[in-house]
């Protein structure tokens, strides 16, 4: 099985590896009063030739100078509705349209044409030229751009995120920033930038921009500053800032659960509380997944360490469930743990709280009692009903971490021990998880009886058929015990669970949500077909995989791009019809590169509103619900990129326009740490 493995992994390389190199990382700083400005109501800012900084409020102008702000007596910067070229033109921004002269010339106002537009513009914003002496305007009718005598001009149709103008500034290399009474726009000939909320603003309303040539925007707002600096990094040093927080803020419990934290104050990473949830399984099985990774592609002793602390952080939740007044049947995993020095969970996920549940939301809520039952020793709660997103998450990452980290005999045999016991209680129970009231979880049901014959379960069909099979075959593969593939062989032989997989999940049309579901498919998939050698059920697998990810490819998803083309570059499938190249398409590689790239160095869930953009193409029903929450995409067919949305973890929405809340959780970078160690460890990246 071990060769098998490796040969997946071959295959994996049939897609070149991207090179990156440094890209500009964006981060921020604010300044208001309390940071030295005469006030927060800044009404312009300029940047000289010399980089120098100066700021205008309505108390005061100041420069900054060795990293203070020092009273100014510079008068503001002239109107963002004039500009002068290197040539000696000048254009002026009015109300009855764009204007523009030459130094001696007489004013002609300007009439934009392209072959298939023409503009009479009126009310005009703003006005700039650039680095290239091309002339920029903006108004309500869109932003143009004047290169020689011809003419480029863009609305919502051709990228342009948002209209409302304030004003217009050159940047660095033809760059240009625009601003909005609702963010700030960069622009740089090919992509549209938009920065909007408190993750890149003291206030949406923009009054002026000011770039230096590092390309470091200043933008003014009555709530104050902002700078947003562009920093060289590389993708390995991102990973180690990731790393550095969550060993410093996100490590729950002396297991080490990873997990976002709640800020005591929106935005200040100086105090913080710990919290668990209900996926603290699944969130450090996906941590660890990373870490497996970053050993295999990198050998480093801080990975191991990572992935070893990570696998006994999993393994208790199966040691804790023991013992006690409640006992859990052997191999029985908690979905997490709280200390009893802490105030008892039960008080709030009472049996009422179930009843409520059960009546309300879900007939099938369990009601269970206690549903956080002491340990043996009296040290934890553990929390039950633990789903099958746990368990996918836990067998993905018990299959990397034995075949990439655990190098002794003595650390291979307690993966085996752990493993053969979970995997032993589901086929034990009949295919199900079962509880210390001797009942099954609410979710994790895989058997035939439910998921071929109960109507209730035909959503989960395909993908709980896959899941089972994907836990019998790592089980298989970590212990060398035929009784697993020979369970599997049962389920597929007597129940058609093979032929179940072909439609993993229904779908709408891309966007159609519940991308928990997705995530869960993806690493089920990714588990079985490292290991799965039957010819025919491999083309089953690979073919519904396939069919699964180029629904999900507009997302922008890294994790599910790499875990596809790991197992899928330069497979085929053969049917009566000819043959199909299964190998991911299009540009999979460079737009999941780009999500490395741009994932926010700032994990704190600052508000995003993007339901006011021009670019925006809503989905509608019956994929969507219009009428609960804005969805849609980009006019390029893709999701909103990464920085311009919250994500927390990969199961995350990104067909919701507004996300996010308050500045009060901070994530942590395992969302990071996973698809870039394994694009490194397959041979996608390479720096």
């Amino acid at each position: 099985m071990r060769s098998l493995f490796l040969c997946i992994l071959a295959l994996s390389a049939a897609a070149e590896p991207l090179t990156v190199g440094k890209f500009a990382a964006e981060t921020r700083t604010f300044y208001g009063k309390a940071q030295g400005l005469p006030a927060d109501d800044v009404l312009s800012v300029r940047v000289d030739a010399a980089g120098a900084v100066s700021v205008f409020t309505s108390a005061g102008a100041v420069t900054l100078s060795n990293g203070k702000w020092a009273a100014s007596q510079q008068k503001a910067p002239a109107s963002p509705n004039t500009a002068r070229a290197k040539d000696g033109r000048v254009a002026e921004a009015r109300a009855d349209g764009l204007y523009l002269k030459t130094s001696a010339g007489p004013w002609q106002r300007l009439f934009p044409r392209t072959a298939t537009q023409s503009w009479a513009p009126v009310d005009v914003r703003g006005v700039a030229f650039d680095s290239k002496d091309r002339l920029w305007f903006a108004g309500p009718q869109g932003a143009g751009v004047l290169d020689g005598t011809t003419w480029t001009l863009y609305t919502g149709r051709e990228g342009l995120p948002y209209d409302d103008f304030t004003t217009v500034a050159a940047g660095e290399n033809g760059v240009v920033w625009f601003g909005t009474h609702k963010g700030a726009i960069r622009f740089d000939g090919q992509v549209w930038e938009y920065r909007q909320g408190l993750r890149w603003l003291p206030n949406d309303d923009v009054r002026a921009i000011a770039v230096n040539t590092n390309g470091d925007a200043w933008i003014a707002t009555p709530k104050g500053l902002t700078v947003i600096e562009r920093k060289p990094m590389t993708l390995a040093e991102k990973a180690r800032i990731f790393e550095s927080e969550i060993d410093k803020r996100h490590r729950r419990t002396p297991y080490g659960y990873v997990h976002p934290v709640v800020l005591k104050q929106p935005g200040d990473l100086s105090a913080w509380t710990q919290t668990d949830s209900d996926n603290d399984g699944l969130w450090t099985s996906m941590y660890g997944a990373g870490e497996c990774f970053a050993f295999g592609a990198t050998g480093s002793p801080d990975a191991a360490r990572r992935a070893k602390a990570a696998f006994e952080a999993l393994r208790f939740l199966g040691t804790v469930t023991q013992g006690g007044d409640h006992p859990a049947p052997r191999g029985f995993v908690a979905r997490s743990i709280l200390p009893v020095s802490g105030p008892d969970p039960n008080l709030h996920d009472s049996p009422e709280h179930d009843l409520r549940n059960q009546q309300t939301r879900d007939k099938r809520w369990k009601v269970i009692t206690p549903r956080w039952p002491k340990s043996a020793d009296g040290q934890w709660y553990w929390k039950t009903d633990t789903s099958s997103d746990e368990l996918d998450g836990h067998y993905f990452f018990y299959a990397l971490y034995y075949d990439l980290v655990a190098k002794t005999d003595a650390e291979k045999q307690r993966v085996r021990d752990h493993v053969a016991a979970l995997t032993d209680h589901l086929v034990q129970h009949n295919f199900q998880l079962v509880d210390h009231d001797g009942k099954p979880t609410r979710w994790s049901i895989f058997n035939p009886e439910e998921i071929n014959n109960n109507r209730d379960w035909w959503q989960e069909r395909g993908m709980n058929s896959l899941s089972i099979l994907a836990y019998l075959k790592v089980a298989s593969h970590i212990t060398g015990d035929a009784k697993y593939e020979k369970a599997s062989r049962y389920l597929i032989g007597q129940h058609a669970y093979d032929m179940n997989v072909l439609i993993t999940k229904t779908h709408l049309g891309m966007g159609a949500g519940n991308q928990s579901d997705d995530e869960m498919i993806f690493m089920n998939f990714y588990s079985l077909l490292k290991y799965e050698t039957d010819p025919d059920l491999r083309q089953k697998l690979l073919l519904s995989f396939r069919n699964h990810w180029e629904n999900e490819v507009p997302e922008l998803n890294p994790v599910f791009n790499f875990l596809y083309a790991a197992v899928a570059a330069g497979q085929k499938y053969s049917d009566a019809y000819g043959i199909k190249d299964l190998s991911p398409t299009g540009d999979w590689q460079a737009e999941s590169v780009d999500t490395l790239k741009r994932l926010p160095l700032d994990r704190v869930d600052w508000r995003v509103s993007n339901s006011q953009r021009k670019d925006i193409i809503h989905l509608a029903e019956p994929v969507r619900d219009e009428g609960k929450r804005a969805t849609g995409y980009r006019v390029n067919g893709r999701v909103l990129p990464i920085d311009e949305r919250y994500v927390g973890h990969w199961n995350h929405d990104p067909w919701t326009l507004d996300q996010g809340c308050g500045g009060r959780s901070l994530g942590d970078g395992g969302v990071y740490l996973l698809p870039y160690y394994m694009g490194l460890y397959h041979g996608f990246i390479r720096e």
